[in-house]
């Protein structure tokens, strides 16, 4: 579908505003009466050659530090009571050291996969893949939690690896 210049003017105008992707394809549909999908929108932005404004800025999405406190370390599953007057050294946050185990049958009729995350601080979690092939979290051990940058390059990383060893 093309876009009169006067539309491909006024979508410029909602880029330089500072809308987002789904803004814009939510404006299309609401104004103009266009339905477009997401990555239709996508490359209408790349053809018209515009920039799309950041939210926020990239050090501040990932900077944890003014998140939720770090998490205590709690005994395992299944520890004695003897067990629980132990220190337990803590894990460094953010070394990168992600678990990622992938189930064998997904009950979540939205998902292409699931299974379960351990981030490198311990903080434990669920994942899906939908069938778009987006990942996402269903739970989080500690509510708020963001994983350190390292740690959700290496939960991607892992994720990848897992997917692709199950053919998926």
């Amino acid at each position: 579908m093309s876009l009169t210049p006067e539309q491909k003017s006024t979508v410029a105008t909602w880029v330089a505003a500072g809308d987002n992707l789904s803004a814009v394809q939510k404006k299309l549909l609401e104004e103009f009466k266009i339905t477009m999908t997401y990555m239709d929108v996508r490359f209408l932005v790349d053809d018209l050659e515009l920039t799309l404004k950041d939210a926020a800025p990239k050090a501040d999405a990932s900077d944890v530090s003014k998140g939720a406190p770090a998490p205590t370390a709690a005994p395992a599953v299944g520890a004695d009571e003897e067990d629980l007057g132990e220190a337990v050294p803590p894990t460094p946050a953010g070394n990168g050291n992600v678990t990622v185990t992938v189930d064998q049958v997904s009950l979540n009729p939205n998902a292409l996969a699931s299974g379960d995350v351990t981030f490198s601080d311990g903080v434990t979690g669920k994942w899906i893949v939908d069938h778009s092939g987006r990942p996402g979290f269903t739970q989080i051990s500690q509510p708020g939690y963001r994983p350190t940058p390292a740690d959700g390059q290496a939960f991607m990383q892992e994720l990848s690896a897992a997917l692709q060893t199950r053919g998926l």
